[in-house]
């Protein structure tokens, strides 16, 4: 036993005195390795997977986009991913730029951080539009899978489809959600069955759900 007689001692207390809300906006802007970017890529297939391409195997925890019809020709994509440096972080951006995508680097905006990302979708009737929710395990290169398999490639083969809507949110969960919207002729109803079942993904079809026809048609 330490004799603490004649000594001054001083009791600590111990605690954050934070609750889970308050743990969710720690842990929001907590890790300075995710960085937020605006890209500008074409309004054409196989896009989404080019740009994907030019920060894998970097890990992608942000990626929202909505199809506009008032700027058909360029779709507007928000996407954050995790830079082991600065300097990594300026080798994407220059990587992204040399492919000839428009970035903007949000990583300091405020506006972007708190508002902006949670608001890039928006209210569009597209043709042939069908919206899912999709499922998987949330392990590195799963995303990777999943994109490979639904937008890279020859539109004429099996499993490339023309992708509409796609939000994705790594939220440190042991399950990736995503949702997708995709568009799906009559004539590829039978091609994108075949394509669901080979995915093998877990996944729950969103296109009579009335809030989808609400705030995103």
């Amino acid at each position: 036993v330490i004799c603490c007689k004649g000594k001054t001692l001083v009791a600590v207390a111990s605690g954050a005195n934070m609750d889970f809300d308050r743990l969710r906006f720690v842990s929001e802007r907590a890790d300075q390795r995710e960085s937020l970017l605006s890209v500008r890529v074409p309004e054409e297939p196989g896009s989404f997977w080019k740009l994907y391409e030019s920060i894998y195997p970097r890990n992608v925890t942000e990626f929202s986009y909505r199809y506009s019809t008032k700027n058909s020709k360029a779709a507007h994509i928000i996407l954050s991913f995790q830079a082991s440096s600065p300097a990594d972080r300026k080798e994407v951006i220059d990587a992204l730029v040399k492919k000839g995508f428009g970035v903007q680097d949000l990583h300091d905006d405020e506006l972007a951080k708190t508002h902006i990302r949670h608001l890039a979708a928006g209210r569009e009737v597209v043709e042939n539009e069908r919206v899912f929710r999709f499922e998987f395990p949330e392990r590195p290169g799963a995303l990777h899978f999943f994109l490979k398999k639904l937008t890279s490639g020859d539109r004429n083969k099996k499993g490339n489809f023309n992708v509409s809507l796609f939000h994705y949110r790594n939220h440190g969960a042991d399950v990736g959600r995503v949702l997708v919207g995709i568009q799906v002729s009559h004539e590829e109803e039978s091609q994108f069955e075949q394509f669901l079942h080979e995915l093998d993904f877990v996944y729950k079809e969103e296109t009579d759900n009335p809030v989808y026809k609400d705030f995103l048609q």
